[in-house]
């Protein structure tokens, strides 16, 4: 049976690349394919890029509400019995969701099926790309993100949305409580998912994203002492002025 993909677009202020993601996505040899833009309140012209893929997309706008709700949105909208997520600045390999979609059809006991991820750089932080060479970051690596994800719908009843009291590190909670509920996930050794380095977007704010990790995980260890029935985990101390 070939199944219908939703393939979930969150955008914000995302004028510069959403084509050329949309463009990855329509180009998939998959099919059917179900487009989902959700536009996270933009005051760009994020709505008239979208706007010329008339009904090969269907373009919901909502108040800024970040990545986490915008995701969620999409969720709330999409058909599919398969949901793939790709951010506004990311592009896909023309043969990702295919390749994906094998994978299901020889495990059918598989949940979440994740690709390995390569970073490129703009040549607006360029620096940042040669000062990186031969760092594990410029080499294709095991992400767990959203873009290089595709998951059956059902495991969403079962792990919850995203969070949205979380504008970073949303996508580190959410794997981490498909971990704590047994989510069969599997690791594809291909390079299929392609992240974009430039001077504007989340995926460079790493002191933010570190930052909200510690919170994140105690949060996780706390899930997991309840079940036990233990008491929480204890709070993380607080950094020292000057440190």
């Amino acid at each position: 049976m070939t199944h219908l993909v939703s393939c979930i677009v969150p955008v914000f202020n995302g004028e510069r690349y959403l084509a050329e993601a949309l463009d990855s996505i329509l180009a998939q040899t998959w099919r059917p394919l179900e487009v989902i833009v959700v536009d996270d309140g933009s005051t760009d012209g994020t709505a008239s890029v979208a706007a010329r893929y008339g009904d090969r997309i269907t373009c919901i706008r909502q108040p800024n509400a970040g990545p986490a709700a915008a995701r969620n949105r999409g969720i709330d909208t999409a058909n599919g019995p398969f949901l793939a997520f790709l951010d506004a600045d990311d592009l896909w390999h023309g043969n990702k969701l295919a390749r994906q979609m094998a994978r299901f059809e020889a495990r059918p006991e598989l949940e979440i099926s994740l690709t390995l991820v390569r970073n490129f750089w703009t040549p607006e932080v360029r620096e940042e790309e040669e000062r990186l060479r031969g760092h594990r970051f410029a080499q294709p690596i095991r992400a767990y993100s959203p873009p290089a994800m595709l998951a059956r719908r059902a495991v969403f009843g079962r792990v919850g949305r995203f969070d949205t009291a979380l504008r970073m590190g949303e996508d580190n909670d959410w794997f981490l409580r498909a971990a704590e509920a047994g989510i069969v996930i599997e690791f594809m050794d291909e390079v299929l998912t392609f992240r974009r380095m430039h001077d504007s977007n989340l995926g460079r704010d790493y002191a933010g994203t570190f930052d909200a990790l510690p919170d994140i995980v105690k949060a996780s260890l706390d899930r997991r002492r309840k079940r036990a029935g233990r008491g929480p985990a204890p709070a993380r101390a607080e950094r020292r002025k000057g440190k």
